[in-house]
């Protein structure tokens, strides 16, 4: 069955666009019939990836707010104008203590994950609010919604949870809508390297999960997707945990673990 397509017309920007739910998102909104600019700081992902979804590629270090701001008036200059932008570049984090944690390390963390969202949406965010239009999906995690040992990543991505409430209020009279998506363990090439060197379990992911499943990058992109569309027009603010039941299966670990599967 082919994808409806409801982006006609409508220029999308995905950031971390190369690989892992950025790809998935970018593959979907091309499906769906949206323009895409494809952006990463990856140049030879970037242009593999733009190449094959026949899409603009834009090599992009959302942490450099200037890069962000010459990215905006390139496109501007083409007279392209970005309708829905997904934030989806970010980095992970080893599980240090604070002491191990070295502080270059902490700084990156935030000025990618927190600090580069931000940039993306106070750029072309505010382009967007001053068009009287557009949506933005940011990507956050589990980890900003739980204690982790993750002392950069689980902050920054609560901050950008934050960030999403704070500018969905702040632009929805201006016709922006601005939601949150926060996915479980999502089979990116980042947990699939720690799993082929033994420092996850995928059945352990799995078991601490009420579905009982790891996510796929298509899965998450799917939510994004809807939140982007006009059957999610009065949702904005509000942030969806993509994590296939692991917050709420979580506490069930102290009764044995979740029920296993009735018989049929």
């Amino acid at each position: 069955m082919s994808e409806i397509q409801d982006f006609e017309g409508r220029l999308a920007l995905v950031t971390g666009g190369a690989s892992g739910i950025g790809l998935g998102c970018c593959e979907l909104l091309v499906a769906r019939g949206a323009t895409l600019v494809l952006a990463d700081i990856d140049e030879a992902r970037t242009h593999e990836a733009a190449r094959r979804l026949g899409a603009q590629a834009l090599v992009l270090d959302v942490s450099d707010h200037a890069a962000v701001q010459a990215a905006q008036a390139r496109l501007q200059a083409q007279g392209l104008h970005v309708d829905l932008l997904v934030n989806c570049a970010g980095i992970v984090q080893s599980p240090d203590t604070p002491a191990d944690l070295p502080h270059a390390e902490f700084q990156r963390v935030l000025a990618i994950d927190f600090e580069g969202t931000y940039s993306c949406c106070a750029v072309f965010g505010s382009a967007m609010a001053r068009a009287g239009r557009g949506a933005i999906v940011n990507i956050a995690s589990v980890a900003g919604m739980r204690s982790m040992p993750l002392h950069a990543y689980s902050p920054a991505k609560a901050a950008v949870i934050s960030l999403g409430e704070c500018l969905a209020a702040e632009w929805g009279r201006s016709g922006v809508r601005v939601n949150t998506v926060s996915p479980g363990y999502t089979v990116t090439a980042a947990l699939q390297s720690q799993i082929d060197l033994g420092l996850r379990d995928p059945e352990k992911l799995k078991a601490h999960s009420a579905l009982g499943r790891l996510i796929a990058p298509r899965d998450i992109a799917r939510v994004v997707v809807f939140l982007l569309s006009e059957e999610a027009g009065v949702l904005t603010g509000i942030n969806v945990p993509a994590d296939a039941g692991w917050l709420v299966a979580g506490s069930w670990q102290t009764f044995g673990g979740v029920r296993a599967p009735q018989p049929r």
